[in-house]
């Protein structure tokens, strides 16, 4: 169940870093990548890996 909670906090981690990106990052452009797009591909692996941590918890076959 450990494992199952460390990944629904780490996706939300993620999702929240990539929010903020998106949030404050629509006027600024660095070298070869835009802070708001790779705040929107944070935010998608932050909820499938958010996903992931609630099926894995709700599952129950977590072995740690």
């Amino acid at each position: 169940m450990a494992s199952a909670r460390k990944t629904l906090i780490t996706g939300s981690a993620t999702f929240v870093g990539g929010l903020a990106l998106w949030l404050f990052g629509l006027d600024e452009e660095i070298f070869i990548f835009t802070p708001s797009k790779v705040g929107v591909v944070l935010m998608v692996v932050g909820g499938l890996e958010a996903m992931y941590g609630i099926y894995k918890g709700v599952r129950g076959d977590d072995p740690a």
